[in-house]
């Protein structure tokens, strides 16, 4: 594990308040900005000015606040947010090809990132192979010339393989290409900057922000990179335009203070119901159990304060089995049959049939997906034993 600050720390060392003493930072409600000098603004646009906005697309102020908080909890030098996670994830993507150009990434990702490799990217004569991202010499001879990109998950959705970050870093370096990695499964969990990752991508609609009630994203990566996303000229996040409203910014900041004390307790209670299923004799994958493949990788890889994480999946076999018992549990109050992760409460959804419905069922099968895996993303229930109570009820009903 690396001796930096811990992200929490990274976090509440950030010295921001707002222009009249608020404790938390002002709201820049305005999509432009005015200038005193018209050479200022001329600076501006070729971005040679410190401290200048021009226009919300660009950069608000209350963007920058978020913007600068994800930074210093990643340990980046900088970073964007974006109107969703795969608005971060899409302009992270193609601000680094070109037409002819190769990309490599896990064949276990979210739907809607393996649906942009797989079916827009072939549009632009990009090509992607997809290989098992815990195979380092699939990796490796997947590596061509022209391959400008590495790209994976810190925790794969939905199989829950854990990327050895530091390795796919030393190929993505010798070979001369990016890693980007997405750590919407585990912040503060992984640090892939501190691990050798080139950039960061993150949906934060889910755990950083916990609420459900956004729909935002985040690149994180060094100075020169997040300059290039933004340039007036060419930066593809700049001319695409998937900002984030200012609002939200300002919310998900606020939220952003609190994810340490929810990680733990994601954590602790996933651990909790893992546990329990293994007890009774259910298929569960969850990187804490030390039967779990890629356990000891990811007790190399993690930060310890802060767990394994808040997912897990039990295998219940069968579509209509996975469905009675989501059913089941959300009519008894377990939590809401729905997808997306990191709200405060459980949310349960059959992976095949939903964030992962974009992969060919043939794909499903040759990653090892069952038609009745069920992904967990665990709440943070106080009594996480009364709820193991409902559960088990729930699954003697079926």
């Amino acid at each position: 594990m690396n001796t930096k600050k811990d992200p929490a720390t990274r976090i509440q060392e950030l010295k921001k308040f707002g222009e009249f003493g608020d404790v938390n930072p002002s709201i820049s409600d305005s999509a432009t900005f005015t200038f005193m000098k018209a050479q200022t603004m001329l600076d501006t646009f070729k971005g040679e000015t410190e401290g200048c906005f021009l226009y919300s697309r660009h950069w608000n102020p209350t963007n920058k606040y978020l913007a600068d908080a994800l930074a210093a909890m990643e340990g980046t030098e900088a970073a964007w947010v974006t109107a969703s996670g795969m608005g971060a994830i899409t302009s992270a993507i193609l601000q680094l090809v070109n037409s002819g150009d190769h990309i490599v990434t896990s064949r276990t990702t979210y739907g809607g990132t393996f649906a942009f490799l797989k079916n827009y990217l072939p549009k632009f004569n990009i090509d992607v192979t997809f290989v098992n991202i815990s195979d380092l010499d699939a990796v490796k001879a997947a590596i061509r010339p022209n391959t400008k990109i590495i790209y994976t998950e810190s925790l794969t959705n939905p199989m829950l393989q854990v990327s050895d970050i530091p390795a796919l870093a030393d190929i993505a370096n010798k070979n001369g290409c990016k890693l980007i990695v997405d750590n919407t499964f585990t912040p503060m969990i992984i640090l892939p900057t501190d691990l050798g990752a080139h950039i960061t991508v993150y949906s934060l609609t889910k755990f950083i922000n916990g609420k459900n009630d956004c729909v935002a994203g985040a690149i994180c990566g060094t100075e020169e990179y997040i300059a290039s996303l933004i340039d007036v000229n060419d930066g593809t996040a700049m001319l695409l335009g998937p900002v984030l409203d200012p609002l939200r910014s300002s919310s998900i900041l606020k939220n952003l203070h609190t994810l340490h004390i929810r990680m733990k307790q994601h954590s602790a209670n996933a651990m909790f119901l893992s546990k329990k299923f293994k007890e009774i004799g259910l298929r569960v994958t969850y990187p804490g159990l030390p039967d779990h493949p890629d356990h000891e990788l990811m007790k190399k890889l993690m930060h310890p304060d802060f767990g394994f994480g808040g997912i897990l999946s039990i295998d219940m076999e069968t579509f209509e089995r996975a469905a009675s018992l989501m059913e089941k549990m959300e009519l008894e109050g377990v939590g809401y049959l729905a997808v997306s992760l990191g709200y405060f409460k459980t949310l349960f959804s059959n992976s095949g049939k939903s964030t992962s419905s974009e992969v060919p069922e043939e794909t499903q099968r040759e990653m090892g997906m069952s038609e009745g895996l069920i992904r967990f993303s665990v709440g943070l229930d106080h009594s996480i034993e009364n709820t193991w109570e409902i559960i088990k009820k729930c699954l003697n009903e079926i």
